[in-house]
């Protein structure tokens, strides 16, 4: 392939390191498919029409790592079992560009719809008035496509000349190839980045408005209180979301950048520990297709529920006493059907 294999062939694999994508996969799969079966019950569901910019965010978020997952894993499981080289198996090198394209396609477009839904939890939140005249499922499905349409006119770069995909150490995954094209890699590192800075930034700014929220109401006896255990529940989300996608895609993308920096190449001829960096970074950041449909929704499906009514109940009010009042009810009826 045009990547230069390794020093160790895929063969060495042993069981344990074939069930780690295999075990990836499977829970990958099942996890995004729950995800994706919830969202779809509740964008059909009666009252639901106020939620379903964000519902269809997850649904595409969900549907985007499954996708990866599926289109990736079992090439790296078939590598493993066969005890073949890559070379033996692509001959042509067209295999290496796909799995590469397929990486870069699916790295990009999770981290960009991460950054979207942090924008659209925002806007719920901070500007409601705006938020409920603009946002409608058709100007969410637009803004999903131009990021779907990103993400692939950014991995075709290279059959432009833009860019390269290479085999990767141990031999069983190619990548984007940091050296000769490094503004390609640093491209996609420097994106990636970016998504997780606005993804970040955007939630802290999320968080102070329900901080903020919940200091003006802390006088109140009911909804107050009430408003400080949805604040408090909020909160931990977010922060949990921010660690999760800083945890997993960080390694990788700053990686790339000190790769791209020192003109290091595909293959490996450093220390065993320097070679395998790159392959435990890009396993945290496939963990993350894994994490994000329990981290976003289904372990949280009540709080994300309550925080949508909450917003809700806020767009409709234009007063302290009708935004109390309001916000009380929707509670109340949120902890009556919680409790049912």
């Amino acid at each position: 392939p045009r990547g230069n294999g390794t020093g160790r062939g895929a063969g060495s694999g042993s069981a344990v390191s074939v069930a780690i994508p295999l075990t990836m996969m499977l829970t990958g799969v099942v996890g995004n498919a729950l995800a994706m079966l919830l969202v779809s019950r509740s964008y059909r569901a009666k009252g639901s029409r106020r939620k379903r910019s964000f519902l269809l965010c997850i649904g595409s978020l969900a549907l985007t790592d499954m996708l990866g997952q599926l289109l990736t894993s079992p090439i790296v499981i078939s590598v493993y079992l066969s005890g073949r080289p890559w070379a033996s198996m692509d001959p042509s090198g067209r295999l290496c560009d796909f799995f590469g394209f397929s990486m870069t396609v699916f790295g990009l477009c999770p981290l960009l719809i991460a950054s979207a839904m942090a924008v659209e939890r925002l806007l719920a939140i901070r500007a409601p008035h705006w938020y409920a005249s603009h946002m409608s499922p058709r100007a969410t499905e637009r803004g999903l496509a131009a990021i779907w349409a990103a993400g692939l006119a950014f991995a075709l770069l290279p059959l432009a000349g833009l860019g390269r995909y290479a085999l990767q150490w141990p031999g069983t995954w190619c990548f984007i190839s940091t050296a000769g094209h490094a503004a390609f890699a640093a491209a996609f590192a420097a994106l990636g980045l970016l998504s997780l800075a606005v993804t970040g930034a955007c939630n802290l700014a999320t968080i102070a408005a329900l901080v903020a929220r919940c200091r003006a109401k802390a006088g109140g006896t009911g909804s107050g209180s009430r408003w400080g255990r949805i604040a408090t529940e909020t909160l931990l989300q977010l922060l949990g979301i921010m660690c999760v996608l800083s945890g997993c895609w960080s390694p990788l993308l700053i990686t790339m950048l000190r790769m791209v920096s020192e003109q290091v190449a595909g293959p490996c001829r450093g220390e065993p520990q320097e070679c395998d960096l790159p392959l435990t970074a890009v396993r945290l950041a496939s963990l993350n297709q894994i994490l994000d449909p329990w981290v976003y929704l289904l372990l949280r499906r009540i709080l994300l529920r309550r925080l949508c009514q909450a917003a809700s109940a806020v767009s409709h009010c234009s007063n302290a006493e009708c935004k109390d009042r309001a916000i009380t009810l929707s509670l109340s009826e949120e902890i009556r059907r919680t409790a049912a």
